[in-house]
Formats: structure tokens, C-alpha cells, sequence
């Protein structure tokens, strides 16, 4: 089996820790409705970038006002509704077994929104935590992972990143992370990509000691 021997773990949270599609899509269907577009039309951007990253792409001539507007919008509805946000299977067991100080969170969504959905699902809260709140820009760009990388203590090439979407793995391939894709928002991220993948954290095992963290797959 495939073995990887790291500093640090580097997770993203929706669609790799937590499964919140059903809420993510309502939310989205709301938006587009409120924005007057085909929820069709923008449904390739919904996943991993943060809202105020998506907006001025789906209405590009939006001023600062209605950007926070619509993102405000979109915050209230996805942060209240977490009725059927759970855990990813593996996901909490994975979680209690890793020394907190060699793994963080790493999020396209705000503090309000990841509180509410770590909290949903059940899973531990982490003591590191990167949100939109915490970086200038968002994925794809690199400044989130290099903020968790940071966080922890540890180079960026010496931590793994867990992510199920392209453009978290554009912003962990370009702040120089190993990555290790979930097959859980698009079935072929590892073909487009060319990044190893697995379908659910019950496929790894993690140990770790004093000298890192050792990743099993």
C-alpha cells in the first residue's frame, strides 16, 4: 500500500470531512434565484471557493456593497441550515486519532459557517483553523494552505492536503503541498488533476510520533 510520511496534515472541510452538498445546493439555488440566473449556470463554481471569490464572476460589474450583500445572503441561509450536514465516513475516527498540534482545517468558508457545520457533523473541533476570514484571497489561491502550513509550524512541502475539489487542489499545488485527493464531489479528480485519490477515509490508516505523521492509503 502507498505510504507518505509528513509533518503535518492539511484538511479541507466540505466534501472531505463533512458532507454539506445538500445544503450547499439549496443555498446556491436561493442565491441564483436572488441574483436572477440559471442555477445551472453557475454550479461548476459553487464547490471551494469562497462566495465573495464567485460572485463578481457571476455578476462582474457588482460593486463591494453587493458583493458582501449577496455574500451575507448566502452566509445566513448555509449557516442555519445544517440539519442534514454529517460527517464523511472515517472522518471522526481519523480526526481523534492525530495529535491536535499536526493537523488543521482548512476552509473556503467563513468561521461562522465552518462552527456550524464541524458542529453538526459531530467531528472534533480543531485547534488550527484557516477560513475566508483569515486570508485576502481564497483558493485557488495558494494563501490558505500556506496560512495552515504556517498555523502549524511546518513548511508547506512538508505537509499533505486532503481535498475533493479542483480548485483546492490548484491552491494546495501551488503553495508546493503533497495532496492526496476524495473522490467525494467529482468522481475523476484524479484523472484531471493527476493526483492520487481514495474514495473515503476508512481506506487510510494515520500514525504518528515525534518525527511526523505517516499516511497509509
Amino acid at each position: 500500500m502507498p505510504q507518505l510520511v509528513v509533518d503535518a496534515l492539511l484538511f479541507d472541510l466540505d466534501g472531505t470531512l463533512v458532507d454539506s452538498t445538500a445544503s450547499v445546493e439549496r443555498n446556491w439555488r436561493k442565491l441564483a434565484d436572488k441574483m436572477g440566473v440559471a442555477f445551472s449556470d453557475i454550479e461548476d463554481l459553487i464547490h471551494g471557493i469562497p462566495a465573495r471569490q464567485v460572485v463578481p464572476m457571476i455578476e462582474p460589474d457588482a460593486s463591494a456593497e453587493r458583493i458582501e450583500e449577496l455574500s451575507q445572503f448566502l452566509l445566513d441561509g448555509e449557516s442555519t441550515d445544517t440539519g442534514d450536514v454529517v460527517a464523511l465516513p472515517g472522518a471522526a475516527a481519523a480526526l481523534d486519532g492525530l495529535p491536535t498540534d499536526r493537523w488543521a482545517v482548512v476552509t473556503s468558508g467563513s468561521t461562522r459557517l465552518a462552527t456550524a457545520r464541524i458542529t453538526a457533523a459531530g467531528l472534533p473541533f480543531p485547534r488550527n483553523l484557516i477560513t475566508a476570514d483569515d486570508v485576502a484571497v481564497g483558493k485557488p489561491d495558494p494563501a490558505p494552505y500556506l496560512a495552515g502550513a504556517a498555523l502549524l509550524g511546518f513548511p508547506p512541502q512538508r505537509c499533505l492536503v486532503f481535498e475533493d475539489a479542483p480548485a483546492g487542489v490548484a491552491s494546495a499545488r501551488a503553495a508546493g503541498t503533497k495532496i492526496l485527493g476524495l473522490l467525494t464531489t467529482h468522481p475523476e479528480l484524479g484523472e484531471q488533476e493527476g493526483i492520487p485519490t481514495i474514495t473515503s477515509f476508512e481506506q487510510v490508516e494515520f500514525s504518528a510520533d515525534r518525527l511526523g505523521v505517516i499516511v497509509t492509503y
